[in-house]
């Protein structure tokens, strides 16, 4: 087991299954020292939790819920596509996609459990460069989705 994976379990977490494809896509491709993992929602045992809009039908604090199962996630992506989630050097780059009501303005604070998650992961490896912004839709309406680059060895 990796020493990424002995800290997940220290934080309390599962890693779950690789998310399988809904549509034409990959759930990570890795690209020379990068690997790009596809978006994932807030999935558990094959449910979507935290359905909604943010600003309405989902609170800031259940966003933010919403955006850490997601990045769990997308470590499971890379964990399929890696074999080992210690050959990660730096997570790079997150991306979170908020759906929200034309209003709503706390991207930030709801993605934040993604970046949070990910530095708790990897430590120092886990920060990142960041977009969080306001999505009129998501699939299956979805709350939240999260996608990320990583640098590998």
């Amino acid at each position: 087991m990796s020493r990424v994976e002995e800290r997940i379990k220290e934080l309390g977490l599962e890693l779950p299954p690789c998310p399988v494809p809904v549509a034409a896509y990959v759930p990570a491709a890795e690209a020379g020292s990068f690997v790009f993992a596809s978006g994932q929602t807030a999935i558990v045992d094959g449910v979507l939790q935290y359905r909604g809009k943010l600003g309405k039908d989902i609170s800031v604090e259940e966003g933010y819920q919403s955006a850490k199962i997601a990045g769990l996630r997308v470590i499971s992506e890379l964990k399929a596509i890696l074999g080992d989630l210690d050959r990660i050097e730096r997570i790079v780059k997150v991306t979170g996609y908020v759906n929200g009501t034309p209003d709503f303005a706390d991207q930030p604070k709801v993605v934040n459990g993604a970046s949070e998650l990910f530095r708790e992961v990897f430590g120092e490896k886990g920060e990142h460069s960041r977009v969080a912004f306001g999505a009129g839709s998501l699939p299956d309406g979805a709350s939240v989705e999260i996608d990320l680059i990583a640098y590998v060895k």
